[in-house]
Formats: structure tokens, C-alpha cells, sequence
């Protein structure tokens, strides 16, 4: 069973520190918007909660669930 804060790699092979710990702004939205499920990004939610808890990276994150949602009705 693996915890929600482990480093595998999730979908399009970058684990959520990849995704969320670059050096720029952009890399990390560009991390956000590659993601496309709700597992993965769920996964990044966790990552952030338990390192960095960035309120403007979390809301990204619920910005995108929201565009992942809508993509799935």
C-alpha cells in the first residue's frame, strides 16, 4: 500500500515534486495543467498539504479539479 505523500510516478511520468518544486512559476503551471486525472492530482494536493502548503498552488490545483470535472461530463 503506498501513502499518499510517496514519490512514485504518476501519470505522464513526473511525480508530484516534479510537478510542483521547479524553479519558476511557469514550469509549475505548466506541471498543473499536464495533469489529467483526479488521482494524480490528488496526489499533488497531498504533496503540497505535507511540504509546502503554498495557498496559490493549492488553488491552482483546485482550479484545474474544476477543469478536470468539467472535462468528464
Amino acid at each position: 500500500m503506498s501513502d499518499s505523500s510517496d514519490q512514485s510516478v504518476e501519470s505522464g511520468g513526473l511525480t508530484p515534486e516534479q510537478r510542483l518544486e521547479p524553479p519558476n512559476t511557469r514550469l509549475i503551471n505548466a506541471g498543473i495543467m499536464t495533469i489529467n486525472d483526479m488521482e494524480t492530482l490528488r496526489a499533488c494536493v497531498a504533496y503540497e498539504n505535507a511540504n509546502q502548503q503554498r495557498v496559490r498552488i493549492l488553488r491552482r490545483l483546485e482550479g484545474w479539479a474544476s477543469v478536470l470535472r468539467s472535462r468528464d461530463h
